[in-house]
């Protein structure tokens, strides 16, 4: 069993802390508990949000995958979360979007666990063929300005077998599975966040 520490809370002040002179993670909210943080963010964004607002949630209780798929959000035990952005895209190139977010997820894992992650389109990164990390974007089209997206990524960090309804066990894994041994959340939130923007202002 992985428990969840109460000290492995994530800090929203400690994120943006180690995020200063970034987009992305400029500004962080955590909740406790959402239905879905791709909802969530756009109902505190304004016309006036900063690109790069990131809004976790320790808990999801209607995490949406992709085809209308239910994703299973065990409470402080992944990494659950969505960020605001204004790429200067069309809306029907949001897919660059997704494999933006699958490839740098992807080389975090590898990069800071020594894992082999493999992407799985359309939104899947995978280790040993099962289920890590999910991304879901949707893009909202503004009259005169650039188009909304939100980028949702879902990461499987210190569940245990137990923690995934049996349906799912032998098609999802956790880091803390690949390794054998807990993952420090908020260790491995800053550096995601830190890669997501680098890349994101590189290619977008």
């Amino acid at each position: 069993m992985f428990r969840a520490e109460m000290s492995d809370r994530l800090i929203a002040g400690k994120l943006e802390a180690a995020c200063r002179c970034a987009t992305i993670g400029r500004q962080i909210i955590v909740l406790e508990q959402t239905g879905s943080t791709n909802d969530a963010i756009l109902q505190v964004a304004t016309p006036n949000s900063n690109e790069g607002l990131v809004l976790f949630a320790e808990h999801q209780t209607a995490g949406r995958g992709q085809r209308g798929n239910r994703w299973e959000s065990a409470a402080g035990k992944g990494l659950w979360f969505s960020i605001l952005l204004r790429p200067k895209l069309h809306i029907n190139d949001s897919g660059r979007l997704t494999i933006w977010a699958l490839e740098t997820i992807s080389d975090v894992i590898q990069t800071d666990f020594s894992l082999e992650p493999a992407i799985k389109l359309p939104n899947d990164v995978q280790l040993y063929s099962r289920k890590v990390a999910g991304v879901l974007v949707e893009m909202r089209a503004q009259e005169k300005a650039p188009h909304l997206a939100v980028v949702g990524i879902g990461i499987n960090v210190n569940q245990s077998l137990e923690d995934f309804p049996a349906e799912l066990r032998s098609r999802a894994i956790s880091l803390a599975i690949a390794m054998h041994q807990p993952v420090d959340r908020q260790k491995f939130a800053v550096s995601l966040l830190q890669n997501l923007d680098r890349t994101y202002r590189e290619r977008f």
